[in-house]
């Protein structure tokens, strides 16, 4: 069976509604054309295109930061702060990923 390939994309917990809904997308976006020739991006493109995304610390967002291939937005309206981090699509991510709260 075939491993399901997710994009996870996390937004830091103190980001108003509205701009962590403009960054999702744009992290989306950004993420995508980044890693588009990816063998792993091109196998996830064939679907279903999974996202996870989830709320998580400022702690969570810095350690998150230390795995790879990632882009990070900022938000000019919030002093340029980074804001929301998407992963490009993969099987397995740590352990810890899974239990980072769900957006709601």
């Amino acid at each position: 069976m075939r491993k399901r390939l997710k994009m996870y994309i996390l937004v830091r917990e103190e980001v108003p509604l509205g701009k962590a809904i403009v960054g999702v997308a744009h992290a989306s976006l950004a993420c995508y054309l980044k890693y588009q020739n990816a063998s792993e991006t091109q196998q996830w493109l064939k679907g279903p295109f999974y996202k996870t995304v989830c709320k998580v610390s400022d702690a969570e967002f810095e350690k998150a930061k230390q795995e790879t291939d990632w882009v990070v937005m900022t938000e000019s309206t919030l002093n340029h702060a980074e804001t929301v981090i998407a992963f490009k699509p993969r099987a397995d991510y740590p352990s810890y990923f899974h239990y980072f709260r769900l957006f709601k």
